[in-house]
């Protein structure tokens, strides 16, 4: 961690700070309802809190503690939580650490076994926990579930995580009316982190989310290595969130530019196999070099050229990296996952 963060825990019984735990017998045998830790990361997020804890304060599951990871907001957040949500655990970071370090911070100091990250810009509904939760207790191999993430007009946010060779990454039904086309229950590569239920297990075998990444893909990254040590991720379309987006960083703001333009270079040579690593190279750079001018003429030339000259000044430490990403399952276990090519105009973002 870049710093250490004030607890302001208004609980009368503070918990202490866990990087593991005990795994849940099979079958839940002992506990019908596991401890769900919400983690909700907040950067002058003021405005949303009160629709989102609110949502959560209305589930229909028992057990869950909500913790808010504030990075260093200057808008009133953590006064606005103190009056109005009382009950709720709030980690201040005295600067920003991003959505990956605000993350890594909640987990650090969750008490349950299973982690739910939430933006703050977002809404459950009445049921969303109890159904995310059901799935995950019954097979310890799902280390993520994926959650139906709307748009507040009904289109589809994500359905889960797609990826292409090129690194590209988009949410799945990205943009589509919400017509019941996923309404199955199925394995997906992972979940947007911006509404996704995580085993903490995973975490421990895996690792938390990585800090270099700051915003914007570090759930692909995350995702990446849980599928790479065997962590199946399943999607769950009763469990529904809805989701302003962009709420804090903006919608294809330079912010979201650079953050996912240069991350989408990194993760590939960080986690992808090393035969589909050199395979790939072609769709890599083509990308890289294909993106530019897109950009360009949308007048966002400058911001583009910097995130793709940061990107590859760090590919030589995501290369480093790779020496720390657990590989327990062959690079065919990945390739069902990818296509050849991106399908999406969100290509940059999940």
């Amino acid at each position: 961690m870049q710093n250490s963060p004030d607890i302001l825990d208004t609980t009368d019984t503070p918990p202490q700070p866990s990087d593991t735990f005990s795994p849940l017998p099979e079958g839940m045998t002992g506990n019908p309802s596991p401890l769900v830790s919400v983690v909700i990361v907040n950067y002058n997020g003021k405005k949303f809190l009160n629709e989102c804890i609110g949502s959560l304060y209305a589930q229909s599951y028992p057990d869950f503690e909500i913790l808010v990871v504030d990075n260093a907001s200057v808008d009133g957040s953590i006064e606005f939580l103190k009056a109005e949500f009382p009950g709720v655990r709030i980690i201040r970071n005295q600067v920003n650490l991003g959505f990956a370090g605000g993350m890594n911070s909640g987990i650090l100091n969750a008490r349950g076994p299973f982690i739910l990250a939430l933006n703050n810009d977002t809404r459950m509904d009445r049921d969303c926990i109890m159904r995310l939760v059901e799935v995950m207790v019954h097979d310890r191999s799902i280390g993520m579930c994926a959650v139906k993430l709307l748009f507040y007009d009904q289109r589809i946010n994500s359905t889960g995580i797609c990826i292409s060779r090129s690194g590209a990454a988009w949410d799945r039904g990205m943009f589509e009316v919400d017509t019941g086309q996923f309404e199955t229950s199925e394995e997906v590569f992972g979940p947007s982190a911006a509404a996704a239920l995580y085993r903490k297990e995973m975490f421990n075998d895996i690792g938390l989310f990585d800090e270099d990444f700051f915003l914007y893909l570090e759930d692909v990254d995350i995702a990446f290595r849980g599928q790479l040590a065997g962590w199946k991720c399943i999607y769950i379309p009763g469990a529904v969130v809805y989701h302003y987006h962009g709420g804090t960083a903006g919608f294809q703001s330079d912010l979201t530019v650079y953050y996912g333009n240069r991350n989408i270079l990194w993760f590939p040579f960080k986690n992808y196999p090393l035969s589909l690593l050199l395979s790939s190279l072609p769709w890599i750079i083509g990308r890289t070099i294909g993106v530019i001018p897109y950009y360009a003429v949308r007048g966002q030339g400058t911001i583009i050229l910097r995130s793709k000259i940061d990107g590859l000044r760090g590919i030589a430490g995501m290369i480093r990296k790779r020496r720390t990403v657990k590989r327990v399952i062959p690079a065919k276990g990945i390739m069902k996952f990818l296509y050849t090519w991106a399908f999406s105009n969100n290509t940059v973002q999940s």
